[in-house]
């Protein structure tokens, strides 16, 4: 088991979640988890031959769902730090050769010396302190070609005094302290500054997630 970085994380998992992680997910959101995760890689419109880069990709779950889009002479990163993941999504994979794992760690800086058209992260970024969230966003910049596309899939921006009561007690028992701040900040501000652009965004669950894409500016 790796070394916990942040205390109060809670994208850095025990060896029991990172186990168990696809079926506590869809405890978790009550079923929904499976639907909206399949709507919204659908509506990344992802095309035949595309490379991705899929951070934080977990037991590749969502890259199997990628897969179905990318054709035969498409790619998929997966990067994980965990290595109880990195079994599980080798487990899954291990009849594509197009579709690879690497073990590393997201949230610092690296360099795998190949650009993507598309990279995508699920539930990940909202769950570090906000100084290394830039480390996550400058990671992405780096591995986009100019014009690739960054998609984040998470919370969206919203005022949690104002949530039903019971969506606001779910959110403050299972989320860490970080997820408080993260639906406080103007994300597409922030990817502006680092150097993204032509934002579109697609709500589901109440609006209460999000899935922002942001393209990489220059040609």
């Amino acid at each position: 088991m790796n070394e916990k970085i942040y205390s109060d994380s809670g994208v850095e998992l025990n060896e029991f979640v990172a186990k168990n992680y696809d079926k506590i997910m869809n405890t978790m959101s009550f079923g929904f988890y499976r639907g909206f995760i399949k709507k919204a890689i659908k509506q990344m419109d992802i095309q035949p031959g595309n490379s991705i880069l899929d951070l934080g990709c977990g037991t590749g779950r969502n890259a199997c769902l990628m897969a179905k889009y990318i054709g035969e002479n498409g790619y998929i990163n997966g990067l994980d730090i965990s290595a109880l993941m990195e079994k599980q999504f080798l487990q899954k994979f291990k009849k594509q050769a197009n579709i690879s794992f690497t073990k590393q760690r997201i949230d610092q800086p690296f360099d795998l010396n190949k650009q993507f058209d598309i990279v995508f992260i699920s539930f990940v970024i909202h769950g570090f302190p906000h100084e290394i969230r830039h480390n996550v966003i400058n990671n992405a910049l780096t591995h986009l070609k100019p014009g690739g596309i960054f998609y984040i899939l998470d919370f969206a921006e919203f005022d949690m005094a104002k949530m039903p009561a019971f969506h606001r007690f779910v959110f403050q028992k299972i989320e860490c302290k970080y997820a408080f701040d993260y639906i406080e900040r103007d994300w597409k501000e922030i990817l502006k500054e680092a150097g993204f652009n032509n934002f579109s965004e697609y709500f589901y669950l109440k609006n209460y997630v999000r899935l922002l894409k942001a393209v990489k500016a220059g040609k």
